[in-house]
């Protein structure tokens, strides 16, 4: 993965927002590569900050909205820099981005075939015939049946799984480079997020797209990710290959993730860690490590002193003072160990029925 160009460039992103509180510190020194054909996940609890910076690359950040400091690199040019009529000329058509709550992207009054050509006729400046023809198929693409007769429906007449499968169409209408899902299955039952995320993983690896997939749940990721961004008040905290951060997580915010998280060998005898606490209020960012007051394991100088990001191996990165050679050496949580190692077997298996 090292090795494949670099799409897209995330280095050292600060935003803040402007409220009559006071100034907001939504994301504080972010830095992130998305690389050709993958697909990057960044996770965490609401107000991390994933969603901001998101908003951020595609240039629909609030109008309170300050990009304090920092550089989004694509196509060799700084994002930050762009005026909103530069920002058009690449949302949706090389860079697009698929919302949670598909009725809120989809206009209730508008057949749902003109939605997905509006932005074929106006991007790519073909004739309605030629936009009618690519919306079919990319209909088909997304697995809606009976394009002709679905292509005048309305948004109201298909469940949300289908609507869900509408904005996907309209997403990739203009062939984009990046496709970045921000909770796209939250409002979807468990069978159709499961539905919504193979297909999504489908088009990314038929269309060779780079993806960047925001969720609050580390168990949807699990087998669409290449790599994952674990945030936390506005931060990035850990970052590593899927593998290195369900097997091997070292941020104790990363712990507190997967064992409360249930799984397939979950029953009811199993203990869900739960998160103590709230995060922090980002008009007074804590000082040192801002999960160090939720954090059981938290020594002084999480308190005193923000930890850098250690490196854990070639792709794998942690900032937490647990990584420090001089920190006391600490066991993950024996529920979180138990799930690891049932989840290796459950790999051992699968690979040798192969």
């Amino acid at each position: 993965m090292e090795n494949q160009d670099k799409v897209l460039q995330v280095k050292n992103l600060n935003i803040s927002f402007n409220t009559y509180s006071g100034k907001v510190r939504a994301v504080r020194g972010v830095s992130l590569d998305l690389h050709k054909g993958e697909t990057l996940a960044i996770v965490g609890e609401s107000g991390s900050g994933k969603s901001v910076t998101n908003k951020a690359i595609v240039g629909i950040l609030s109008k309170n909205a300050t990009i304090n400091t920092g550089e989004i690199i694509y196509e060799g040019k700084d994002l930050t820099k762009y005026s909103d009529n530069e920002f058009n000329k690449i949302r949706g058509s090389k860079i697009s981005m698929i919302f949670q709550d598909p009725m809120s992207s989809l206009d209730p009054v508008m057949k749902i075939g003109n939605q997905i050509t509006e932005a074929l006729i106006v991007k790519q400046r073909i004739s309605k015939d030629q936009a009618k023809k690519k919306a079919m198929d990319l209909m088909v693409a997304v697995g809606i049946p009976e394009p002709e007769k679905r292509y005048n429906q309305y948004p109201f007449q298909f469940s949300g799984g289908m609507r869900q499968r509408i904005v996907i169409a309209t997403a990739l209408a203009c062939d984009p480079e990046v496709l970045i899902c921000d909770e796209p299955t939250t409002a979807l039952d468990v069978t159709i997020q499961a539905q919504t995320l193979e297909l999504i993983k489908k088009i990314q690896q038929e269309r060779d797209l780079s993806v960047i997939f925001i969720t609050h749940d580390l168990g949807v990721v699990a087998n669409v990710a290449d790599r994952v961004a674990v945030m936390y008040a506005g931060k990035i905290v850990e970052y590593g290959t899927v593998d290195e951060i369900f097997y091997s997580p070292q941020h104790p915010y990363t712990w507190s993730l997967l064992a409360s998280m249930p799984d397939l060998d979950t029953d009811s005898s199993d203990e869900l860690l739960m998160i103590p606490g709230t995060p922090p209020n980002m008009l007074y960012p804590p000082k040192g490590d801002a999960f160090a007051a939720r954090n059981k394991y938290a020594m002084k100088i999480d308190f005193e002193k923000e930890p850098p990001m250690f490196q854990v191996s070639d792709t794998h990165y942690a900032a937490t003072w647990l990584l420090h050679p001089d920190a006391p050496k600490v066991e993950i949580p024996k529920v979180l160990q138990k799930r690891i190692e049932k989840q290796k077997e459950r790999l051992v298996v699968s690979n040798e029925a192969r």
